[in-house]
């Protein structure tokens, strides 16, 4: 009698998976608009959109990722 070899994909590690990670891409570029938005700090403002970039570059290479 043969077994039938059922192959496992490798499982990502729970941190690295698509919903925890897109949320904090989400949250990112949030914080992004926040510091655009606010007329308090110049510095919020000069880094903002440095902020949202990273976000919105996260977010399309977080959406490749498995759920």
């Amino acid at each position: 009698m043969s077994r039938s070899v059922i192959s496992k994909r490798p499982t990502w590690p729970r941190w690295a998976r698509r919903g925890l990670m897109e949320n904090i891409a989400t949250a990112l570029i949030a914080i992004g608009f926040l510091m655009l938005f606010q007329p308090f700090a110049l510095s919020l403002y000069t880094y903002s959109f440095i902020t949202m970039l990273a976000g919105t570059v996260m977010f399309i290479i977080v959406s490749k990722f498995p759920e």
